[in-house]
């Protein structure tokens, strides 16, 4: 870790947390589709966003520099946050620890260096009643502050049935006998800084290429229940083989998202 690293001058690591989550529903009927879309909109909103990304900022240990913000006509929402690294105390080791950070209900604060993004995809199929929610987050950060600290936060920040997670460490940095330093820190998955609850929600794939310190990782949601997924209807008001349909629709749809392929 870099707080047992002797360094020579500054820790010039870049660190890149990246993800992609998705959030799938059906609405049937052309009014239910833009009631969601509707929906969506309210619920991840810039204002919204932006506190989510404040959060994140804090929990990583940093300090806004600038906040860019916008909400997008149709649909959609964009939030970029400049942020810098704080003067660490020596005394809180924990602080420079890449993870796994706290969970939303616990989150403590500062940030400071690189950026936080976010940008929201609402789009719904105009034939099959499928509608996916996607959010893009990224965060970038050098020096000893790390984007794995927000994981989980992240993570339980939105409803999610597909997540997927890049984690990269770019450039290098020298210790005191002048040897470049490509990583900072020991990982093996991204999975080894998420919170059990999640691990145990979620059916997982990794795709990792150590030597080139590049960590992905799958997530697709294990539990499924049809209600959950109908906007403006429920279970109760459709036929068994509707049912059995819009199931069929739904599990193809995030198959399709997990494995990144058109499937028959």
């Amino acid at each position: 870790m870099t707080g047992n690293l002797r360094l020579h001058g500054f820790n010039n690591l870049t660190s890149s947390l990246s993800f992609n989550i998705y959030d799938i529903c059906y609405a049937k009927t052309e009014e239910q589709r833009r009631a969601y879309i509707d929906y969506i909109d309210e619920l991840y909103n810039a204002e919204r966003l932006t506190q989510i990304l404040k959060d994140v900022t804090n929990i990583i240990g940093a300090q806004v520099l600038n906040i860019s913000r916008q909400d997008y006509e149709p649909h959609g929402a964009s939030v970029t946050i400049l942020i810098a690294e704080h003067e660490l105390e020596e005394t809180d080791p924990e602080q420079m620890e890449p993870g796994p950070g706290p969970l939303p209900e616990t989150v403590v604060a500062h940030l400071d260096k690189s950026h936080v993004t976010v940008h929201s995809y609402p789009e719904s199929h105009p034939d099959n009643g499928i509608s996916t929610f996607r959010l893009d987050i990224d965060v970038s950060t050098c020096g000893q502050i790390s984007p794995l600290k927000a994981l989980n936060y992240l993570i339980h920040s939105f409803d999610s049935d597909i997540v997927t997670m890049d984690y990269r460490v770019r450039g290098f940095t020298r210790d005191v006998d002048g040897k470049k330093l490509f990583i900072d820190h020991d990982i093996t998955s991204i999975q080894d800084y998420l919170a059990e609850d999640t691990k145990r929600a979620y059916q997982m794939i990794d795709v990792n290429v150590y030597q080139e310190n590049m960590f992905h990782t799958k997530m697709l949601l294990k539990d499924f229940a049809l209600d959950n997924y109908l906007f403006g209807t429920s279970r109760r008001d459709i036929s068994f083989e509707e049912a059995r349909d819009i199931e069929g629709r739904l599990r193809k749809e995030m198959l399709e998202i997990f494995y990144s392929r058109n499937m028959d």
